[in-house]
């Protein structure tokens, strides 16, 4: 499906990388899903006065951070005007969290890169992700996270959600979220993908300072971005223990069959 070129995602914030709004992709049945009412983003912990403003004037009223505690503790969100913030610990039941929220530790000790640089040259790397997202469909924290969210979406109000890098915790909510939309699977994968023209060239200094350290930055690759790979896995997940995206909804977050033609209502708009 054609996606409608109308997209505040196509203003660059400055300080606020992965930035764009789910609205405009059309729906297998001819509808769209309506821009200006749900964002996707990074962290917004060093947006700038003019990032802030610029979001403040989406009209924003709720702003989903799906970090973990300790990650929101070391870099809390800003106050965006007219926005209250509301954290959903996705990954509070797991046994660690995504790379990005430590890769400043990571960085600035060349032990740990050397180290770091040994293990992801087997291939860990993707297998930590592999596994990351089978979390994000089976943890029990995931799942009350998720079901908070989505449950705060029936409101309708204009809503950022994000978590450190805007790719895994945030990718899974919007996968989902548009899949429940009725966007064509090609699309929902358009849309994740979007994370490597977005998110890595703002991790240029990360880069350089893990090759300055002595590892190789194209090993960190599969940590920093996003591979088709781990979203099918999760989708994967989903047919496994679930058998479809609603029954997913259904069962594993309790948003009832009413509820989420609730959401589409709220969210689809005729094409």
């Amino acid at each position: 499906m054609e996606r409608v070129t109308e997209q505040t995602d196509r203003l660059e914030l400055i300080t606020v990388a992965n930035f764009r709004d789910l609205g405009g992709w059309r729906t297998i049945d001819g509808r769209q899903v309506v821009t200006g009412r749900l964002f996707r983003s990074a962290a917004l912990d060093k947006a700038s006065e003019t990032d802030r403003a610029f979001l403040a004037g989406l009209g924003l009223r709720t702003i989903v951070d799906l970090r973990s505690v300790p990650e929101v503790d070391a870099a809390p969100d800003p106050q965006i005007t007219g926005a209250r913030g509301v954290v959903l610990d996705v990954l509070a039941d797991a046994e660690r969290i995504s790379a990005p929220a430590n890769l400043d530790k990571l960085i600035g000790d060349p032990e740990a890169v050397a180290e770091a640089n040994d293990r992801l040259a087997t291939g860990s790397g993707v297998e930590h992700m592999i596994g990351a997202y089978r979390g994000l469909v089976n943890l029990p924290s995931a799942k009350r996270a998720y079901r908070a969210f989505f449950s705060g979406l029936l409101d309708g109000t204009p809503t950022l959600f994000h978590c450190t890098a805007g790719k895994d915790r945030t990718g899974w909510a919007a996968a989902a979220f548009l899949s429940l939309m009725g966007v064509g699977r090609d699309d929902v994968f358009d849309d994740y993908l979007l994370t490597n023209e977005q998110f890595l060239p703002a991790m240029a200094a990360v880069f350089d300072g893990f090759e300055a350290a002595g590892g190789d930055p194209d090993l960190l690759r599969p940590l920093l971005g996003v591979q088709s790979s781990y979203l099918t896995v999760a989708f994967d997940e989903v047919a496994i223990q679930y058998g479809t995206v609603a029954d997913y909804f259904t069962e594993a977050l309790g948003i009832d069959l009413a509820a989420q033609d609730a959401l589409r209502s709220q969210y689809l708009v005729e094409g």
